[in-house]
């Protein structure tokens, strides 16, 4: 997609402004930043409405394309601490298309059955089919993020799954997915005041995790999981994507741009009628 049909709001299309580069360092970040966006906080209710309406076009397309034999999918992968807002992304963004066409899967604690087999089952059971956008909130990579900081495994068993995850990635876009893997950072500070806000009302008390708090304790660790995660598991044809997200309109915007992105670069079109349509319209009027 050239850049003259880009929202004049992006400087670039936003994957360049946010895709991993080795030798990026995560303590780096700018969490508070809107890369390659021009605009304000006060152009994105319009422009989220605005792009959604075109995520959505493209989103039925692929799925009508699916009923005539297209196997083709995307997988978003959503990686980040609580609070960064993921939920959000599915709410705000995903939540935009036709959900005939989505499939959600939030990875939480393994049952003892999915303890009961690798790793990488549970991920393999939630994989989208043809024609379909896959949403994972939390995904194998909670298998070298958590595992790694609360010391679940010996670390040989999770330092080999790097590579593991590679190969596993290489085969899915091989057969024909694409993933846009995004990684999202918010900061400590940010990240206490919508904690906070959940402790002082009662229509967030559900979405509180005493637990955050310990996890919070452990960001030094997790800064280590995280760029090794990154360091590792950023490929050529599965980079990982680094979302600001202390202003959730930014983090909104940017991870719809990625979708619109990938589905624009399948060069889609609505299938074509495998009927007589003049005929169908005759029949029809007749009827």
């Amino acid at each position: 997609m050239s850049e003259s049909h880009l929202p004049s709001l992006w400087t670039h299309e936003p994957h360049t402004h946010l895709e991993f580069h080795h030798g990026d360092k995560i303590a780096d970040i700018d969490t508070g930043a809107t890369p390659g966006f021009r605009g304000k906080k006060a152009d994105a209710p319009a422009l989220q409405a605005e792009r959604n309406a075109r995520f959505a076009e493209l989103q039925e397309m692929l799925y009508a394309n699916s009923r005539s034999g297209d196997t083709r999918s995307i997988l978003l992968v959503l990686q980040g601490m609580d609070t960064a807002g993921k939920g959000g992304i599915v709410k705000h963004v995903v939540g935009g298309g036709n959900p005939q066409g989505i499939q959600y899967t939030s990875f939480v604690k393994p049952t003892e059955e999915e303890l009961a087999h690798h790793y990488l089952w549970r991920i393999r059971n939630a994989l989208p089919t043809a024609g379909h956008i896959g949403v994972f909130d939390r995904s194998h990579y909670e298998d070298v993020l958590i595992v790694r900081v609360h010391n679940l495994v010996a670390p040989d068993v999770w330092g080999a799954r790097y590579d593991e995850i590679n190969a596993f990635e290489k085969a899915l876009v091989d057969g024909g997915m694409t993933l846009i893997k995004v990684a999202m950072f918010v900061s400590l500070d940010e990240q206490k005041a919508r904690l906070s806000e959940r402790l002082e009302r009662p229509d967030k008390y559900w979405k509180y995790n005493p637990g955050d708090i310990d996890e919070r304790l452990k960001w030094p660790l997790y800064q280590e999981a995280y760029q090794a995660l990154l360091d590792k598991t950023s490929t050529d044809y599965a980079p990982w994507h680094v979302i600001p997200c202390d202003r959730k309109w930014y983090s909104r915007l940017a991870i719809t741009e990625l979708l619109i992105e990938a589905l624009e670069s399948m060069n889609l079109s609505w299938p074509p009628a495998d009927f007589d349509v003049e005929a169908e319209k005759k029949r029809l009027a007749e009827a």
